[in-house]
C-alpha cells in the first residue's frame, strides 16, 4: 500500500499474470500516487481479485464509487472477470471497457478494457492494445509497424490510428525457457551479450532459418570444446531466435516505418538487429504507454458518451 491518504479521481490499473500496479490519478490529469505488488493473475482465484487491488488502493478511495480502469490479464477467462476479445481491424482507444459485475466493494467501479483478436491467422493480445492506445495518443499519424518485444513479442501493422493485422512471436520465452531449463543453462550465463556474436547470429539465421534446431546446439557445443565466454554463447542464443523471429515476420517489417517499445534494452537490442538489414527502427522505453493507453482510452470512452 501506498501509506497516501491523497484521493483519486480515477485509478489506473495494469494487471498482468505476475504483477499489479495501479496508479492514483486527480481530476487534472496528474499521477498523484502509485503502488503495485506481486499480486497477478497467476496467483489469485477469481475471488482473490477484489481484495488484492483493495490491498493496494483502498488510501485512495473516497466515500462514493470511484472509477477504476484496468487492462491485462485481469480480463482473462481466469482473470476477475472476461472481458471478451475484441476483432481487428479495430481502434485501440476506441475499445469499450467491461464493467466488471462482481465488487462488493462499493467503493470499486472497475471496468476492464478487451484484448484484440484476429481471426486468420489466429492470433490473440491483451494487455498489449493499451500500449498500442498509449503509442497513438503520443504518435496519432504513425503509418507503419509497432514492435512490442517481450515474452511474447508483438508485431502490429498500424494504420489511420487502427490496429490493421498483428502477428505473435514467442521469443523472449523459448529464450527464457531455453537459458533456464535446457542443455544450454550451463552455457549461457545470465551476463551481458557480445555485440558482434548478436549481429553474427542474427544474420546467420535469417539467411538460414531452417537451421536453428542445429545452430542452437552448436552454441553448446563450442563451450565445450573451446571453452567459448558465456557473453559470447547467449549472443548467439539470443541472436538466433530474433534472427528467427525478423525472417518469419520479414513481410511485416520490410520497408516500413518501424517502432520498437519495449525495456531499453530489448528495444535497443532489435533495433540493431533491423538496423542490420537495412531496415531503420527508432527504439522506445514501453514504460510510460501503458499509463498513457489507459489515460487515452478513458478520455476517448468521456468523449463518446458525451457524443
Amino acid at each position: 500500500m501506498s501509506g497516501s491518504a491523497t484521493y483519486a479521481d480515477w485509478i489506473a490499473v495494469d494487471w498482468g499474470t505476475t504483477h499489479l500496479r495501479a496508479w492514483a490519478i486527480g481530476k487534472d490529469g496528474a499521477v498523484r500516487a502509485k503502488a503495485e505488488s506481486d499480486a497477478g493473475m497467476g496467483r489469485l482465484a477469481r475471488d482473490g481479485f477484489e481484495p488484492a487491488l483493495l490491498d493496494l488502493v483502498e488510501d485512495w478511495l473516497g466515500v462514493g464509487p470511484t472509477p477504476v480502469l484496468a487492462c491485462g490479464m485481469v480480463g482473462a477467462k481466469q482473470g476477475w472477470q472476461e472481458a471478451p476479445y475484441v476483432a481487428a481491424p479495430a481502434r485501440p482507444a476506441g475499445l469499450q471497457p467491461m464493467r466488471v459485475t462482481v465488487a462488493r466493494d462499493k467503493r470499486l467501479s472497475v471496468s476492464i478494457v478487451p484484448g484484440l483478436s484476429q481471426a486468420n491467422p489466429p492470433d490473440v493480445m491483451r494487455g498489449e492494445e493499451t500500449q498500442i492506445a498509449g503509442f497513438l495518443a503520443a504518435e496519432p499519424g504513425f503509418d507503419g509497424v509497432l514492435c512490442l518485444p517481450g515474452t511474447h513479442t508483438k508485431w502490429v501493422h498500424l494504420s489511420a490510428g487502427e490496429v490493421v493485422s498483428f502477428q505473435t512471436a514467442m521469443t523472449g520465452e523459448m529464450f527464457d525457457l531455453l537459458s533456464r531449463q535446457s542443455v544450454l543453462r550451463h552455457t549461457v550465463g545470465a551476463g551481458s551479450l557480445d555485440p558482434e556474436a548478436f549481429a553474427e547470429a542474427v544474420a546467420d539465421t535469417l539467411s538460414r532459418p531452417e537451421r536453428l534446431a542445429q545452430r542452437l546446439f552448436s552454441i553448446r557445443a563450442d563451450a565445450t570444446l573451446n571453452g567459448t565466454d558465456a557473453s559470447v554463447s547467449r549472443a548467439r542464443l539470443s541472436g538466433a531466435l530474433i534472427g528467427a523471429e525478423l525472417a518469419a515476420t520479414r513481410p511485416y517489417w520490410l520497408g516500413q516505418h518501424i517502432a520498437v517499445a519495449g525495456t531499453p534494452a530489448l528495444a535497443d537490442l532489435y533495433a540493431r538487429a533491423l538496423a542490420a538489414q537495412g531496415a531503420s527502427a527508432r527504439a522506445l522505453d514501453a514504460a510510460p504507454l501503458t499509463l498513457a493507453g489507459l489515460a487515452h482510452i478513458r478520455a476517448t470512452q468521456t468523449e463518446l458518451s458525451l457524443t
